[in-house]
């Protein structure tokens, strides 16, 4: 067992190679696929279902993953098909092969109701133009006329990475309970990363399949979007960590999308609960005079914001800054030329 910082535990001394599985528990494989983004990875994995696999979450849609999927399915599953393709949320490392492996192996994909028509939505924006509303939002962040520009040559590319959505779905909700294998899934739903996270959670052998819900050494996204401009992501997040703090016990082996499995539950929600609430007081501290959300990243990251994050990093003060407003203790006013500059209360 390795020791890890803030008091976790890590029980695999290394990570499947690539088209490679290795059994995270009992008649549970761990496949790791590559990203082409700087997080270059994504921990998928196969519960063995009978005489059939089910695969929870896909990768995204490009010609690499498939190919490293048919060596996968060819080689590796000992002849046997996938049965079910579960979807934890809507981002495309997640969802965007649900459409292909569902149509090759004649199955239905589940997730949450709210994540399967938000990702319809955003894969229909493919190829149009940015709305005006978006537009405006983005400018009342602080976005420079280049930064507007720069936002309408990149709207539209959520599709680009997921592959044709299956026409139908099953619905997973909070509390459902699927029988996988002869194991037991609790449904349990997060939000704030995303609309409707779903995370399952094996309380015979004390396992989560947490998704992005609980990451061992990064802290999710969690972003404002144009599309819910009057939302509260960052509560809802924080609400979510301690739901699963309150309801699971400490010693659950997470089996996150994201770097390694992990024991320490309880530590790392209540330190991603703590960041959240540290970040929000050092935000608060520099609104004695008005700023934009672009003006606050120092408060809010340790890394100087380049181009390349620039986008998430906006939605992030944004969603740190909404809830400040929707708790009391700051306030939002736009002026004439459509900026939005905060305020503490």
């Amino acid at each position: 067992m390795r020791q890890g910082a803030g008091g976790l535990q890590y029980p695999f001394e290394t990570v499947p190679a690539r088209g490679e599985l290795i059994e995270a528990a009992p008649g549970i494989m761990w496949v790791r696929m590559p990203l082409p983004f700087s997080l270059d990875h994504i921990n998928l994995w196969l519960l063995e279902d009978g005489e059939g696999w089910a695969l929870v979450d896909t990768g995204v849609a490009n010609d690499e993953t498939i190919d490293l999927w048919n060596s996968i399915f060819e080689e590796k599953l000992g002849g046997k098909p996938i049965t079910r393709v579960i979807v934890t949320h809507l981002h495309p490392d997640h969802v965007g092969l649900a459409g292909w492996i569902t149509r090759k192996f004649g199955v239905t994909v589940e997730m949450s109701r709210t994540d399967y028509l938000m990702c319809r939505t955003l894969v229909a924006d493919t190829g149009n133009e940015a709305p005006q509303e978006a537009i405006d939002f983005y400018r009342g962040a602080g976005f420079s006329e280049r930064g507007l520009d720069a936002y309408r040559a990149r709207f539209g590319n959520f599709g680009e990475r997921v592959y044709r959505l299956p026409d139908i779905f099953k619905r997973l909700k909070e509390g459902d309970t699927l029988t996988i294998g002869g194991r037991e899934w609790e449904i349990i739903v997060g939000s704030g990363h995303a609309p409707e996270h779903v995370c399952l959670y094996s309380a015979e052998d004390k396992i989560l399949i947490s998704g992005d819900q609980v990451l061992p050494r990064i802290s999710s996204n969690v972003s404002l979007h144009p599309t819910e401009a009057y939302g509260n992501p960052l509560q809802d997040w924080i609400d979510s960590c301690a739901k699963l703090r309150a309801a699971l016990p400490d010693d659950t082996l997470v089996l996150p999308a994201h770097n390694e499995p992990f024991y320490g539950l309880h530590a790392r929600l209540t330190r991603l609960i703590d960041g959240h609430e540290k970040s929000l007081k050092r935000l608060l501290g520099e609104l004695a005079e008005p700023k934009r959300a672009i003006d606050v990243f120092s408060a809010l990251f340790k890394r100087k914001i380049g181009p390349d994050v620039f986008f998430m990093a906006t939605g992030e003060s944004l969603a740190h800054l909404a809830c400040l407003v929707h708790r009391g203790l700051a306030r939002a006013e736009k002026d004439e030329k459509g900026v939005v500059w905060y305020k503490a209360a």
